[in-house]
């Protein structure tokens, strides 16, 4: 069945007026995709019960099935969906008391990077999403909060994959969050393990979409051991290509750094950083790592990470602990994957919305 979050406006009215109708319903229903998010079509009681039904029978709301899905008492939701062809890719609904409504979305089924404490990595990789399979994620939750009185406020590209590794599908993602889900460019955040070209192929993009390094370590030694990316592209040219996307873009660049115990949480490796990210318009986003069977470390301790905090703030590099959500649950990406499948249980617990 055809996909409509496939289809551009143009297509979209193409095909209705290709039905008979007049150009007109065609933006009607945009609007009940789009505006309204329209979980099914019984809902766009404007359209004559004609189109509706010939909608129904020749078309779908998405094409993502619902393989599994936990909820956490936090209010975090995660979800596992089954693509056309049976690959698996995750998408994660966070909720704040500030009353945003974060979605973390997948790029890749799987992923190429082999960092070694990431669940998806220790997968290896499958294939690329479509803009539409990235981009339909995101209107998933849309969807749901619109039905509960809310509205999707982020959007992080920042769950399975690496988006710069499926550049053009993850830009033309984006730039359907900011169209068509009205999601605005600073609310958005695309987030890299360090791919150089793509880093600044980026900042000649001229968006004011947020971009994340996962740096992790302030070493090459260090950093190698934990992200093989660093083999190709050293922390230097990382460096140089972060330099470039602030000064081109005039936005401060965010590094994720998952502190892991008696890793990359030591007093070394907090002067390294500072002296390496001194002067440079930046935030340190510190995450407590998220444990994964295939890597025997565990999470820093809040001790060690005030301490870590505190030589950062002595070269004037702002940091801050990312409040951790969804920890009662498979939260790091891949893992409900990883248990569903282990587990054998990958059947879909519901069907595409007709």
């Amino acid at each position: 069945m055809l996909n409509l979050y496939e289809l551009t406006a143009e297509q979209l009215a193409d095909l209705i007026v290709g039905w008979g109708e007049p150009r007109f319903r065609a933006k009607q229903v945009w609007k009940w995709l789009y505006d309204r998010r329209a979980a099914d079509f019984a809902q766009m009681t404007d359209l004559p019960k004609s189109l509706r039904s010939r909608l129904e029978t020749e078309t779908q709301l998405g094409a993502l099935t619902v393989a599994a899905e936990q909820s956490s008492g936090d209010g975090t939701v995660k979800r596992l969906y089954q693509l056309h062809d049976g690959q698996f890719i995750e998408a994660v609904l966070m909720p704040y008391d500030d009353d945003r409504r974060t979605a973390c979305i997948s790029t890749q089924a799987g992923c190429a990077m082999g960092c070694v404490f990431c669940a998806t990595g220790q997968m290896g990789f499958a294939r690329n999403l479509t803009p539409t399979e990235i981009f339909e994620q995101a209107v998933r939750f849309a969807r749901d909060l619109e039905a509960e009185g809310e509205r999707l406020s982020n959007v992080v590209l920042m769950g399975m994959g690496e988006p710069f590794h499926n550049y053009e599908a993850s830009l033309a993602a984006t730039r359907r969050l900011m169209s068509d889900l009205g999601i605005g460019a600073r609310h958005i955040t695309i987030s890299t393990v360090g791919l150089v070209p793509q880093i600044r192929q980026f900042a000649d993009e001229g968006l004011q979409v947020k971009l994340a390094v996962s740096l992790h370590a302030a070493t090459d030694g260090e950093r190698s051991s934990l992200l093989p990316v660093n083999k190709r592209w050293p922390i230097h040219d990382l460096l140089d290509a972060c330099r470039y996307y602030v000064e081109k873009s005039g936005r401060r660049i965010t590094f994720e750094w998952a502190a892991i115990h008696g890793e990359n949480d030591t007093p070394e490796q907090a002067l390294a950083l500072g002296k390496l990210l001194k002067g440079l318009l930046c935030h340190v986003n510190i995450i407590p790592l998220n444990p994964t069977g295939g890597y025997a470390l565990g999470p820093s301790g809040s001790d060690r990470i005030e301490r870590f905090i505190g030589i950062l703030e002595q070269y004037g590099i702002p940091a801050t602990v990312r409040v951790r959500r969804g920890i009662d649950i498979d939260a790091g990406c891949g893992q409900l994957k990883a248990n569903v499948l282990r587990r054998g249980s990958a059947a879909p617990v519901s069907d595409p919305p007709a």
